[in-house]
């Protein structure tokens, strides 16, 4: 739980049209690592199941797979976009003490978490009524007419600091939390920040990796 791991690449570095003659589909399939932070081809299909379009978005990753892309939400997930410090918290505090997390991204020092589609609208009305709204950093949710950047499928060295995997999607229907589950992990990282018994951790910079969360204890 305490581990970091650096993403190894799924590419090896080469030109433009290596890529494109790689079958990145193939790779997801066949690459036998548990690696938390890497996204599998089930996960690639759910991601593109947002659009409406996914067989273009999939044809579009096939020949750019190193290639952020933005997808819709309200139809196949919501994200709830918070600073990285207090994302983080979240994200210890949902896989220690609670169900788990769906997929969850790093991009521009802020962690976008992928939840049930209708939790953007639903979190900040819990979040006034149980008068926590101002105990938490502000929190950009991102519903129905929004759309966000996802990270590549396949991580390079030459990707540099853009946004990265966290906790990947691995299956074409992935467990999402709603908006009581995110409500619940809020709460308690406002009351751990808010503690000054509580050690605050020191995590390496975005570049440096994702921490491994066990994703066989999701429930």
């Amino acid at each position: 739980m305490s581990a970091w791991l650096r993403e190894d690449s799924l590419l090896d570095p080469g030109s433009a049209e290596t890529e494109r003659r790689r079958d990145i589909f193939a790779l997801l399939r066949d690459d036998g690592r548990d690696h938390v932070a890497q996204v599998t081809a089930s996960g690639a299909a759910w991601l593109a199941s947002s659009g409406t379009y996914p067989r273009s978005m999939l044809a579009l990753w096939r020949t750019r797979p190193t290639a952020p892309a933005v997808l819709p939400c309200g139809t196949a997930f919501d994200v709830v976009n918070v600073p990285a410090l207090f994302g983080r918290q979240m994200l210890d505090r949902l896989w220690a003490e609670g169900p788990g997390s769906g997929p969850v991204a790093m991009h521009r020092g802020r962690m976008l978490m992928f939840t049930v589609p209708g939790t953007a609208h639903r979190l900040p009305a819990l979040l006034d009524w149980e008068e926590w709204g101002d105990s938490v950093p502000p929190l950009l949710c991102h519903g129905s007419s929004d759309a966000v950047t996802v990270p590549p499928l396949a991580q390079t060295e030459r990707n540099g600091p853009g946004p990265r995997w966290v906790v990947a999607p691995d299956t074409r229907h992935p467990w999402l939390p709603g908006p009581e589950v995110l409500l619940w992990a809020c709460v308690r990282a406002a009351r751990a920040a808010s503690s000054p018994s509580v050690r605050i951790s020191i995590f390496p910079r975005a570049d440096q990796g994702a921490k491994v969360y066990d994703v066989s204890r999701r429930r």
